[in-house]
């Protein structure tokens, strides 16, 4: 099934099918210009990428990624039945090598298929006469990123991220702080509550805190603010200083302007003026 208005961004899914291919039956030797993943679902077949052979059985899921020759054959005696899904852009690449997924490596092998199976089956239903294609395109989109969140979790001993199972409590807690300030800035915040909602108290907190990130949290907070503020003052011309320093959490804008200069040793109003050029 295709997608008829892919989008052309950092992840677009093309199309997804199944097949039973005849004994022998042979793709390739060929290259793709997109990345396409198959699962075995029965029977086995031979799959060959990067001079690398491999036999394929049920629940080994394998990847064909652009620009390298490949072949794929089923068994002559015990054809192999597959489900596929094709997908490219931008971050492809970067994200199935964070999955721990490259030419050299290109297959896991998944133990229970159901939950992909019942994925793949999700994304072709996506695409089967809809009236509205571009709806179905950001429905496949989130369903492909769930599938690729399946294959990694199928392959935790080879992920690039970094895992946080051996991170102390409070570590874990401490960058969670530091996003949640990351993010809600503009917010009247008050560290005493966000230690609350931790289960800290403040003193605790903060200490643990600055141990991680170098600063207190009312440092940590001041320093994004600040940060933000560069940026609304140079990007957002068309706001003024009071709208400025309200986007970045202060109700009193006399009081950002102090902290601005203290910060960057001149106003607001002197830093829009330096950034513009004039």
């Amino acid at each position: 099934m295709n997608n008829t208005q892919p989008a052309q961004g950092e992840l677009s899914l093309l199309f997804s099918g199944e097949g039973k291919p005849v004994p022998g039956h042979a793709n390739g030797p060929s290259v793709h210009n997109y990345y396409l993943v198959h699962t075995v679902i029965s029977g086995r077949g031979r799959f060959e990428l990067c001079g690398q052979r491999y036999t394929c059985t049920k629940g080994d899921t394998f990847i064909i990624f652009p620009d390298e020759l490949f072949t794929y054959i089923a068994d002559e005696t015990e054809p192999w039945h597959y489900m596929w899904v094709a997908f490219k852009g931008h971050i492809s690449e970067h994200l199935l090598l964070s999955l721990g997924f490259s030419p050299s490596h290109p297959i896991v092998r998944i133990d229970d298929i159901r939950p992909l199976t019942s994925l793949y089956r999700k994304i072709r239903a996506t695409f089967e006469l809809t009236p509205y294609p571009e709806l179905a395109d950001l429905e496949a989109g989130g369903l492909l990123r769930v599938f690729l969140k399946e294959l990694g979790q199928n392959n935790v001993g080879k992920l690039a991220f970094h895992s946080l199972a051996n991170v102390p409590d409070i570590e874990r807690q401490i960058n969670q702080a530091v996003r949640w300030l990351s993010y809600q800035y503009a917010q009247q915040i008050s560290i005493e509550e966000l230690a609350r909602s931790l289960g800290y108290h403040r003193t605790h907190l903060s200490k643990m805190f600055k141990q991680v990130t170098g600063l207190s949290p009312m440092q940590f907070l001041l320093k994004v603010r600040m940060e933000r503020a560069k940026e609304l003052l140079s990007g957002q011309i068309h706001l003024s200083i009071n709208q400025v320093a309200f986007s970045v959490g202060y109700t009193d804008a006399l009081y950002f302007s102090k902290q601005f200069r203290k910060t960057f040793s001149c106003s607001p109003s002197e830093y829009r003026m330096l950034a513009l050029g004039h």
